[in-house]
């Protein structure tokens, strides 16, 4: 009965779970901070307050938000927001959004991801034409959808999921349907 106590099994399980946890906070708290470098008040702030929002609906605690606010209000603070184009699969148009504290080792790691999974590092705006900002959802709208095999769909789903478990990685659009 080795290896089957009760305790390892809850250890195992909140341990993964507790991971995941961590990596969805500092990616909702990245944002905070982000959006908190023009006003740190979210009266003032419309973007501030969504990304408050979508923090509290996570179960981000409110300690965890003032300090993020708190530090991009410090000026020490040096993370920025990035935005990678790539195509996938299919000559699927691809946009991620990252907010990092070293941009070049975030670029090369996304590169890494790109190539490893069978996709394609664009240049800055040979992606983006085929987007449309959404001031409302604050994301990005496909304008023109590109229809592509169910086996190209399956690669271009496991490519998004592997890019948004990134620790820097905020969002992932694409314009496949």
């Amino acid at each position: 009965m080795a290896g089957h106590s009760h305790w390892k099994q809850i250890k195992t399980h909140k341990g993964v779970a507790d991971q995941k946890r961590g990596i969805a906070f500092s990616k909702l708290l990245n944002a905070v901070a982000i959006a908190a470098k023009s006003e740190p008040n979210p009266d003032f702030n419309p973007r501030l307050r969504t990304t408050i929002n979508k923090a509290h609906t996570a179960g981000v605690p409110n300690e965890n938000i003032e300090r993020a606010i708190k530090r991009a209000s410090s000026q020490n603070d040096n993370l920025e927001e990035i935005m990678v184009e790539a195509y996938g699969p299919g000559g699927t148009a691809i946009i991620i959004e990252a907010i990092t504290d070293s941009r070049n080792r975030t670029i090369q790691e996304l590169k890494a991801l790109l190539k490893e999974l069978g996709a394609k590092w664009a240049e800055q705006g040979s992606v983006r034409w085929a987007f449309e900002f959404q001031s409302q959802t604050n994301g990005w709208l496909a304008k023109f959808s590109q229809q592509i095999s169910p086996e190209d769909m399956t690669k271009l789903k496991s490519l998004i999921q592997t890019i948004e478990n990134h620790g820097d990685v905020q969002s992932v659009y694409a314009n496949a349907i």
